[in-house]
């Protein structure tokens, strides 16, 4: 009986598998930590290889926990991070290290697109501000500093593309990744015209097939089968990208009380519903995204500060960092225990905390690649306590910006 329905979220953090019944009920997850590199520059690089290595893992402790997995499951579906630039060549092989949504090598570029008038254009069709995060600044990077690169690229994909490709030997896109990069969100095709504003159009040969996964799937392969341990042919869908499905999946789509929904992940996402392309709200400073949604001409438009529980990561890291060279070991959920009690003994307001400590800067609702982190008001009184409790408070301001930003 074919009763289990699995999902592939390859996360910033975690790239996790997690099986569930018909009614949506999770019956187990598997999980293993993502791993990832920065380089001088604002580089961040992940590799391909390994990503699916690890998702295969996860596919196969999955069923050391779920009995029957293989025969029992209907359908997989593979989601993922956003943004970032993952090249293959004609063989399928990795061109070179995917880069990351945290990549800003191409910050410089996105200054200049962003100064010139038709980049209005650009974001009028896309609904999405321009960052250095996206695929479309980082392409037009590598054609000024790796022109070799793409040479040898025939298909440039984003995380849960290369997933999908590896589950199913399809090179395909989504629909919401695909248009708020390089489309129209009203078409959820791609747009000749805003390739041309980005300067790659003479790139337009990487870019994908945009495929809607509630309406097509493909088989999972013969080679990841065995590397899964899953059945061949079994039914592998192409998921909008993560940020969307979490909506989805939180509520977002509630066409009368049209609520907000945040993410406070490693980046910070904040939406609202527009159910049509009229409802949707283009702000001056040309900041955010309009993502489609898996329903017919509804979308989710977000603004998204660029760091969110990495700011978090960072200030429990002091902590663990000073308790490490006394030879003192705590562990992330020891930390995570402890910020309760912090919170509760300092005062509110007592410092302003900037979120900015992503070495990539921020992307909304403002746009400056050379944004980075501070606190305001130090005096001798204020202790680490305080220091967590702003940097809670810091992140709780950036979500109201953004809401703000979006009306």
């Amino acid at each position: 009986m074919r009763d289990v329905l699995i999902g592939i979220d390859a996360g910033t953090s975690v790239i996790k598998s997690v099986a569930f019944d018909t009614a949506g009920r999770q019956l187990a997850a598997a999980a293993v930590p993502n791993r990832y590199e920065t380089l001088p520059g604002g580089g961040a690089e992940q590799d391909l290889a390994r990503t699916w290595a690890d998702t295969a893992t996860t596919l196969r402790q999955l069923a050391d926990k779920v009995p029957d997995l293989a025969i029992r499951t209907i359908a997989i579906a593979v989601t993922g991070q956003g943004d970032g630039t993952w090249l293959i060549d004609k063989k399928g092989e990795p061109v070179a290290k995917g880069w990351l949504w945290l990549d800003a090598r191409a910050a410089a570029i996105v200054e200049e697109i962003r100064a010139r008038p038709d980049d209005r254009l650009r974001f009028e069709k896309t609904g999405s501000g321009l960052a250095a995060c996206q695929q479309g600044p980082q392409l037009a990077f590598m054609k000024r500093n790796a022109p070799d690169r793409l040479a040898d690229a025939a298909t440039a994909f984003h995380c849960k593309d290369w997933l999908y490709f590896k589950l199913t030997g399809e090179r395909a896109t989504d629909p919401s990744e695909g248009t708020f990069t390089f489309g129209d969100f009203r078409t959820r095709f791609y747009c000749d015209e805003v390739l041309e504003v980005l300067g790659v159009a003479d790139l337009r040969h990487l870019l994908p097939p945009i495929v809607d996964g509630t309406r097509h799937s493909a088989g999972l392969s013969a080679a990841a089968a065995e590397a899964t341990g899953l059945l061949s042919g079994t039914p592998v869908v192409l998921a909008y990208v993560d940020v969307a499905c979490t909506a989805l999946g939180a509520g977002l789509l509630d066409r009368e009380r049209k609520p907000g929904c945040s993410i406070i992940g490693s980046t910070g996402m904040h939406m609202r519903l527009a159910q049509t392309p009229d409802e949707v709200l283009l702000n001056e400073a040309r900041t955010g995204y309009t993502m489609t949604m898996p329903a017919p001409g509804v979308f989710a438009q977000m603004q998204s500060n660029m760091a969110a529980t990495l700011n978090i990561d960072w200030i429990l890291s002091l902590a663990s960092g000073i308790l490490a060279s006394q030879g003192i070991t705590r562990s992330n959920g020891e930390m995570i225990a402890l910020v309760d009690e912090w919170i509760s003994s300092s005062e509110p307001a007592s410092l302003l905390y900037q979120p900015y400590v992503s070495e990539a800067g921020e992307r909304g609702p403002f746009v400056d690649a050379n944004a980075r982190a501070g606190f305001v008001g130090i005096s001798s009184r204020h202790g680490y306590a305080d220091m967590v409790r702003a940097v809670f408070e810091g992140l709780a301001f950036a979500s109201r910006d953004c809401y703000a930003a979006m009306g």
